[in-house]
């Protein structure tokens, strides 16, 4: 059965949400920054930390990660820089 979403790898990075990690207070560098960035196609791309071997066992009911799907945690105060960013839905 085909998903009904899928990623598609030819879309560019369009846009930052919020603001760098620099400037969120999450980085003093350029190597190990979490962001949020919109894709071309109106995706989203976050760079994150991958805990999916630490939370992949104790996902709540109803919850899966696919074989090429990971769980990736950000700081929540980016998430909140990138909410003016955020299209209403």
């Amino acid at each position: 059965m085909a998903r009904v979403w899928e990623a598609d790898p030819s879309a560019l990075f369009l846009r930052r949400l919020g603001k760098s990690a620099e400037e969120s207070g999450n980085s003093q560098g350029k190597e190990e920054c979490p962001d949020i960035w919109q894709l071309s196609n109106g995706d989203i791309a976050i760079i994150g930390r991958d805990l999916t071997a630490h939370y992949g066992s104790r996902l709540p009911e109803g919850v899966a990660v696919g074989a090429d799907e990971r769980i990736v945690v950000i700081p929540g105060n980016m998430l909140s820089a990138a909410k003016p960013d955020i299209a209403d839905a």
